[in-house]
């Protein structure tokens, strides 16, 4: 094997044959000619990727690997890791981008040749984007000098006011954090030119900036502990609520370019969002992140999707070029980067309840106007740094656990806040809008006090946390209630995968553009009923919630829909069961039915918002719930799970899940069909003339197939659908069983309909008689 080749793990393994980890265990088990381990550890070794994808194709597991996954194997198999070879090709891609020509005078070197003469050329691309390198540090590999100023030092020719274009690249926050994006040197390049040139290729078909965008998402989907990421849907959110206000000075509105600083900067998620020509300045204390940051949002400045969509908001339709991002690396609240910049808009998602945040340290900091935060009170530091950093008038948009809106001790500044008219709205989102997902957070919107100019005398207060999904009835399918909200007032689905973003985003911008009261969702309320002992600020106390059922006029129609559910219900129960001696039948199993083509497998890889068709996910064949479409985000899917093209499902097919145990299967009906086949889905397309589809998803619920064909780790259990068991019957008997199979999943349909609308018109009836909306009588 040649050295440095990539190496690829077993889950490797099985994402490019579109399988199981179960399945590649099998495989090292049962053939003798599969590729030895090259490296990893005894419990995670790893393979060489060009062995395993020519044992795959004489196996006839693999017809061919998608470059784009031959691309991110090779950056997860570098020998230097995954992050410094994501920073060599977001270097190579900005050459690829910005002088096309150059770039393909290079590829048509020898490799040695070609990591000789790139350094140079990426210097040139680097300084254009990121700005020139200061203080005589030289990117090219050479060791910084001693003088290397810190995060509060004035740099020479720096100008930190609101909307000046300052030096772009990754500026070093304190000496031993120094993270410029450094041009790598020749003997670091050349185990990356292959992975180059791939990337350039990928390039050449979606972009650089997708490319990138790509290869990252892959990355931080690899480590998720690593990251706090910022979701597409609510950064485009946060972006849009900082805007100015339709009744804002025009002026103001078309002042040539805004300047936009995230102090928190993590992945760049939320500077990434800004639609307009902006000069963006982001901080954050991971060096590496940094880099790779500063090369994100130097791809994406005219990225594919930008330059379709243009300018989201332009002011008066002409294209305004933008400066460079400005990256600086260190602790924020301990080391702020950019101490006198006064910017137009401040966007911030801080990490959360923080303890080490410099609360001894930073007792006597200017910026702490409205009271120094308590050691448990992370964020109200942050919120304070956030409005100094702030121009006079400007908005700020900050991400915040509920608690912050609470805690007894945090209320003297929250007062203070009101006090001043710093801030301006406290908004509440469901459960699921970002990480910790389980958790409902909040968004607050400030804006920084301006002299002479009397402060707000109310804040509105948003709670979006009960907002059901799309309403039309038209949604509903088998076991789903129309008006596509569950028992309880949950929204289908739940969680990230399934998030209603369209009616949160409506509501959101709504209520804080309007500044109306709206039953249930919002409300403005003067300060003075704030400011009590508590300044309790969670929109949830100040809110009362409406009445499930749409209250007492909507039970009715509930309980109407219930009783004719209950009445179809009843006609559905199956007839008793004949006992009869356990039948012992010749087996088949779907692996053997794949192979003489009696059946096709596929993987599901989509997830809502990948694409523009709905997306059918786990969630959706566990509970029968139809496949919804949301709009498409414009982003990868976490780790590229959509980038290829999704499989469409069609009437007939079969739909397992491949995680948790349980026995589930859903046959695909002409409502469902030309909806996407989510991730942790195997879809199973049987030939008609061969198997009944019913017959099929009937034999792989049974309890005994399923335990035989899954694998057990220590947390959950994983299904080889190829495992699956089949009685080998002829077509006419296998469509006597489809039908009985039918029959019970119309039973099963009927029963899940019936318990959520039952659900609903009790916890209604609970709600009417607690707040006298219905009468016990």
């Amino acid at each position: 094997m040649p050295e440095n080749a990539t190496e690829v793990t077993a889950a490797g393994i099985a994402r490019l044959a579109g399988v199981g980890r179960a399945a590649v265990s099998n495989w090292r088990r049962r053939y003798a000619d599969f590729p030895q381990p090259v490296g990893g550890t005894g419990t995670s070794p790893s393979f060489a990727l060009a062995e395993v994808e020519q044992w795959l194709r004489d196996q006839g597991k693999l017809a061919e690997v998608p470059l784009r996954e031959r691309v991110w194997q090779a950056v997860a198999g570098h020998p230097a890791g995954a992050g410094r070879a994501l920073i060599h090709v977001g270097c190579a891609l900005l050459l690829v981008r910005d002088r096309p020509t150059a770039w393909l005078e290079l590829a048509a070197a020898p490799d040695e040749r070609m990591a000789a003469l790139l350094p140079q050329a990426m210097e040139h691309v680097l300084t254009a984007r990121l700005g020139p390198a200061a203080d005589g540090v030289h990117r090219a590999g050479a060791p910084e000098p001693t003088g290397v100023h810190t995060a509060g030092a004035q740099e020479p020719g720096d100008d930190h006011t609101a909307g000046a274009q300052e030096p772009g690249g990754v500026h070093t926050a304190s000496a031993p954090q120094s993270a410029r994006v450094h041009t790598p040197t020749a003997q670091d390049l050349l185990p990356s030119v292959p992975l180059l040139r791939a990337a350039a290729e990928l390039a050449a078909g979606i972009g650089a900036g997708q490319a990138f965008e790509f290869l990252l998402g892959r990355q931080l989907d690899a480590n998720p502990r690593q990251y706090t990421l910022t979701p597409p849907q609510l950064a485009e959110l946060m972006v849009d609520l900082a805007e100015p206000p339709k009744d804002a000075d025009r002026a103001a509105r078309e002042q040539p370019v805004r300047s936009v600083l995230d102090p928190a900067a993590g992945t760049g998620a939320l500077l990434r969002a800004v639609g307009v020509p902006a000069a963006l300045c982001a901080q954050e204390a991971d060096p590496a992140l940094a880099a790779l940051t500063a090369l994100r949002l130097a791809l994406a400045a005219e990225g594919p999707r930008r330059a379709a969509e243009g300018p989201r908001r332009p002011a008066d339709g002409a294209h305004r070029a933008a400066p460079g991002p400005t990256v600086r690396t260190g602790d924020t609240l301990r080391a702020d980067a950019f101490p006198e910049l006064a910017a137009d808009t401040v966007l911030c998602h801080p990490p959360f309840n923080e303890r080490n945040w410099g609360h001894d340290e930073l007792a006597y900091d200017p910026r702490w106007e409205y009271g120094l935060p308590a050691r448990t009170e992370s964020e109200l530091a942050w919120v304070q740094h956030v409005l100094a950093r702030l121009r006079d008038g400007g908005t700020a948009v900050v991400l915040m656990p509920p608690a912050a809106a609470s805690r007894r001790s945090g209320r003297r500044i929250r007062a203070g806040l009101l006090r001043r008219g710093a801030l301006r709205a406290v908004i509440a989102l469901p459960a699921g809008a970002a990480p910790p997902y389980g958790i409902p957070l909040h968004l607050w919107i400030l804006c920084k006090p301006e002299p002479g100019v009397r402060p707000a005398a109310d804040l509105l207060l948003a709670d979006t946390s009960d907002l059901s999904g799309p309403a039309p009835d038209a949604s509903a399918g088998p076991g789903r209630p129309p008006g596509g909200k569950a028992a309880g007032g949950k929204t289908p689905g739940g969680g990230r995968e399934r998030f209603d973003w369209p009616a949160v985003r409506s509501a959101v911008l709504n209520a804080w553009r309007d500044r109306a009261d709206v039953e249930g969702v919002s409300r403005v309320v003067p300060v003075i009923e704030l400011l009590d002992d508590d300044v309790d600020l969670a929109p949830a106390r100040h809110l009362p919630r409406p009445a499930s059922g749409g209250g007492a006029s909507g039970l009715g129609e509930v309980r109407e829909r219930l009783t004719e559910t209950l009445r179809l219900t009843t006609g559905l129960v199956p007839p008793a069961a004949s006992p009869a001696e356990p039948a012992h039948r010749p087996l088949t199993t779907v692996g053997e039915l794949a192979r003489v083509g009696a059946l096709f497998l596929h993987s599901g890889t989509a997830v809502p918002g990948s694409t523009a068709a709905p997306v059918l996910t786990e969630h959706d064949v566990l509970t029968g719930a139809a496949p919804i479409a949301l709009p498409p985000t414009g982003e990868e899917a976490p780790g590229g799970a959509a980038a290829d093209d999704p499989v469409l499902l069609e009437p007939g097919d079969v739909v397992v899940p491949v995680l948790g145990g349980g026995t589930a299967a859903r046959v695909v009906d002409a409502a469902t069909a030309g909806a996407a086949l989510g991730r942790n889905l195997q879809l199973l397309r049987p030939d008609p003339a061969a198997v009944d589809p019913w017959f099929l998803a009937g034999f792989l619920r049974g309890t005994a197939n399923h335990r035989q064909a899954s694998s057990y780790a220590s947390t959950a259990a994983r299904l080889d659908a190829r495992r699956l068991q089949l009685p080998r019957m002829p077509l006419a008997e296998q469509q006597r069983y489809g039908e009985r199979f039918r029959e019970l999943a119309a039973f099963e349909d009927a029963l899940r309909t019936a318990g959520r609308l039952g659900g609903q018109l009790v916890q209604g009836m609970y709600d009417g008689l607690t707040d006298g909306s219905v009468t016990p009588g």
